[in-house]
């Protein structure tokens, strides 16, 4: 009986253990390299990126629940930061932008300065503050 509640109780530890290292750089915000001079051009062409300011794209779905948590943190930032666009999109509506962008996983997020470059990714929810780090300067 000892034996099988140590194998229980490694198994669980283990699958836990496996649970945080695959989950740990969720939601964090990655840089995108972006050459000098590189566009995103027709790649972002139908994502109706803002050409005033930087913009916010997350792709979600409507059966995705962390999508949600995105929606409302992207919108806050947004709302408390002027001449930040947000564009949301729904990848059962709009598949091939998906494929485009290497969409894997639900929710994602892209940030694209105003001259349409990718300059940062997060797959996950990304931290508020995350946000307005990543897009201040952006702003300048």
């Amino acid at each position: 009986m000892t034996t099988v509640v140590v194998a229980i109780v490694a198994a669980i530890a283990l699958a836990a253990a496996a649970g945080w290292l695959m989950t740990r750089r969720s939601g964090n915000l990655k840089e995108v390299d972006s050459g000098p001079g590189e566009s995103a051009g027709a790649d972002s062409a139908d994502l109706g990126l803002s050409r005033t300011g930087p913009t916010v794209v997350h792709f979600s779905a409507p059966w995705c629940g962390p999508c949600d948590r995105v929606r409302r943190v992207v919108g806050q930032v947004c709302d408390n930061i002027g001449d930040v666009a947000h564009v949301e999109v729904d990848i059962d509506a709009n598949p091939a932008a998906a494929r485009r962008f290497s969409v894997l996983s639900l929710p994602t997020t892209l940030i694209f300065d105003v001259d349409g470059r990718q300059r940062y990714r997060a797959s996950g929810v990304p931290k508020a503050a995350d946000l307005r780090s990543a897009l201040e300067p952006l702003l300048a």
